[in-house]
């Protein structure tokens, strides 16, 4: 894990295999303000059962992002499980096609071009997590000099490739995610009463 990163992640964030870590730098990192986050939690929260796989109509969460850097012609946003064991974290989402602009992604919007998921499939991969287990999910955007050609349905590893060396700014934004290992009870206290 580079040195730069380390300070800027929390350490349940920190995993090698972050497209971040692979593509950014101390220099390109919050470079010109760049900056992402969420309506739906705050850096570092807790990710809302409604964004999961706990959840019947479970959708991906909204994201907003600061004007990028002049020049930006597209930006990127790749979300990834720092607490996958292995090489590669577990890549929920790849998203690109965005304007090179201040905007944003609303709750269960589907994004101009998506890539394959871990699962091969090219939409927000639930996290599905073991009951008590929590895990860190890396929310990151990239701020690119050129537009891609890349076709929808790419592999994570096509997107980084078409990526690298031309990110002029980057930024992460943290969730995390507890399964509860409780049942839901059909009833309250008050049935009792």
């Amino acid at each position: 894990m580079p040195d730069w990163l380390t300070s800027a992640l929390p350490p349940a964030a920190q995993h090698s295999g972050l497209a971040v870590a692979k593509l950014g730098s101390a220099g390109v990192h919050g470079k010109g303000g760049l900056a992402l986050s969420s309506p739906a939690f705050r850096d570092g929260g807790e990710l809302d059962p409604c964004f999961t796989a706990d959840e019947e109509d479970a959708v991906a969460p909204p994201l907003e992002w600061s004007a990028p850097p002049p020049g930006t012609q597209e930006l990127v946003v790749i979300v990834e499980d720092a607490s996958t064991e292995g090489d590669e974290p577990r890549c929920h989402w790849l998203v690109w096609g965005l304007a090179g602009q201040r905007g944003k992604l609303l709750e269960g919007e589907v994004p101009p071009r998506t890539g394959k998921n871990s699962l091969g499939n090219s939409e927000w991969l639930l996290p599905d997590l073991p009951k008590g287990e929590t895990h860190t999910f890396v929310f990151q955007l990239f701020a690119l000099d050129l537009p891609l050609t890349l076709m929808p349905g790419a592999s994570r590893g096509e997107l980084l490739a078409a990526l690298d060396g031309h990110v002029v700014a980057s930024h992460a934004l943290v969730a995390q995610y507890t399964k509860s290992d409780e049942e839901e009870a059909d009833w309250n206290d008050d049935d009792f009463e």
